[in-house]
């Protein structure tokens, strides 16, 4: 199999907040990884814009360690020469005057401009209107911001308003890394690509969906910002509330940016209020000398949850009584990305009692080893009557593809090219934030008016015992964490 990459068309990305972890770690080796590959053009440019001062010698020595710790590829050294010869660097004053007549000087004319907003959310505004007032944005000019968009609805509106009044609801790209990933696009083609499911995928014959993205790590160096947002507003509004409408919406009547994000929206706008016994708050405390999530966050009476599961209903004629159980949170057991489809049990059983309980389940990684596996029930082999057991029909990604694996992009890589080629189907629009924060406030609201405290749990566990309960309550129970 050979991997197809298409060249885009020549741009000029600039890079506002280049000198930051998310450029270092992300952004800047995913470029270099895409110049590697054959898809950026010769005549691309790649301008640096910080508050750091710098020139572009140092710049350049920045990216190529950079690229070194984080590339995550093998290259020759003349590759990343001539890779490194395409940036620049400018020293901007996002607020002030200092730096945007050399940035006017840099751009050329013909080229496709983005501008990638690699900064916090309240420099947003100020970039966009220097953006104008110096005459940068180019009708065809695309703006990348990165999340938070907002800390709440209010919020949301105001930031969506303050782009709005720069640059048109078309030119602006709101990333989800996690939309980029390559399982996420391949759960839409598997179901909308294969008759296979696409019959199957509703309340009739779908048990309830299981959405769960777990990290090991704990708050680290965000814990400013993170207790101030918490395990709702940093996972559940965005990331996996974007995996929940790509497992429930309608299929687009086209593969086309509003086509996808009309049905995402009607998602969001069909959840209904979820009750308080269905919400499962937890913070991971300190275990054999492990310091606990307020240690992290310097803030010994802190309420804020690093933990977050609860149960939703999507209120439509497709999924009309089939639950969606999330979870989310830092300090588990396992890194893990995962959407399970778990299909309802057959309607009669053939084998008998002895023979067990046995369901079909469609499980979808993100990460790690990205891939798919659906459970089937087989008979176990050899003599002895018929005893069943299930078995996975797994597909690795790794595995399926071989070598071109390699190759495949990740989500900052892919995202950054579609900003290039125009095309917004991977990217939140205004309204659809919006409808997340209208859901999402009146959970918050709730829990803060009843003054609930998270529960504790240990750090390497699968959460608070809680989360268990909540899921145990209905007979069923969460997919194991696997090490």
């Amino acid at each position: 199999m050979v991997s197809r990459v298409i060249p885009v068309d020549p741009f000029d990305l600039i890079i506002f907040g280049a000198s930051g972890d998310l450029a270092r770690r992300k952004i800047l080796p995913g470029l270099f990884r895409r110049y590697r590959a054959g898809q950026m053009p010769e005549q691309a440019r790649i301008i640096g814009a910080a508050r750091s001062e710098m020139d572009d010698d140092e710049f350049r020595s920045f990216v190529a360690e950079a690229v070194r710790e984080f590339g995550d590829v093998p290259y020759e050294k003349d590759i990343l020469d001539s890779f490194l010869s395409r940036l620049g660097y400018v020293a901007v004053d996002a607020q002030g005057e200092g730096g945007w007549a050399e940035l006017s000087s840099r751009l050329t004319g013909s080229h496709v401009r983005a501008f990638y907003f690699s900064v916090g959310p309240n420099l947003f505004g100020a970039l966009a209107e220097k953006l104008q007032e110096h005459g940068l944005a180019t009708p065809d000019s695309r703006m990348v911001v990165e999340k938070p968009f907002g800390h709440d609805l209010e919020s949301a509106r105001a930031l969506n308003a303050t782009l709005a009044q720069h640059f048109d609801e078309t030119q602006i790209y709101r990333i989800d890394h996690y939309l980029g990933k390559e399982t996420v696009q391949n759960l839409m083609a598997v179901r909308f690509g294969n008759m296979l499911f696409e019959p199957l995928w509703n309340a009739q014959y779908v048990d309830h969906i299981q959405i769960t993205v777990s990290e090991t790590v704990g708050v680290g160096g965000r814990g400013g910002y993170y207790d101030q947002s918490g395990a709702m507003r940093d996972m559940v509004q965005n990331h996996l509330m974007q995996l929940l409408c790509l497992i429930a919406m309608e299929p687009p009547a086209r593969f086309e940016p509003d086509a996808v994000r009309d049905e995402k929206l009607k998602v969001i706008r069909a959840l209904d209020p979820v009750m308080p016994h269905h919400i499962v708050r937890g913070q991971y405390h300190r275990l054999d000398g492990t310091p606990g999530y307020r240690e992290d966050v310097e803030n010994p009476r802190s309420t804020t949850e690093s933990f977050v599961a609860m149960k939703c209903h999507v209120s439509n004629w497709r999924w009309a009584g089939t639950p969606f159980y999330l979870r989310t949170g830092k300090k588990l057991r396992t890194r893990a990305s995962e959407i399970a489809v778990v299909f309802k049990d057959a309607p009669h059983s053939i084998f008998g009692a002895e023979s067990g309980r046995h369901r079909n389940v469609l499980a979808i990684r993100l990460q790690p080893n990205e891939g798919m596996q659906l459970d089937m029930t087989i008979k176990e082999p050899g003599p002895g009557g018929m005893r069943l057991i299930d078995v996975p029909l797994d597909i690795s990604f790794a595995e399926a593809l071989g070598p071109d694996a390699e190759e495949i992009p990740d989500a900052y890589e892919r995202l950054i090219m579609d900003v290039i080629r125009g095309n917004q189907t991977l990217f939140m629009r205004g309204d659809e934030v919006e409808a997340a924060w209208a859901w999402t406030d009146p959970i918050i609201a709730g829990w803060e008016s009843r003054g609930d405290v998270p529960k504790p749990y240990d750090p390497g566990s699968s959460g608070p015992d809680d989360s268990l309960m909540l899921m145990h309550r209905d007979g069923r129970k969460w997919r194991e964490m696997r090490l």
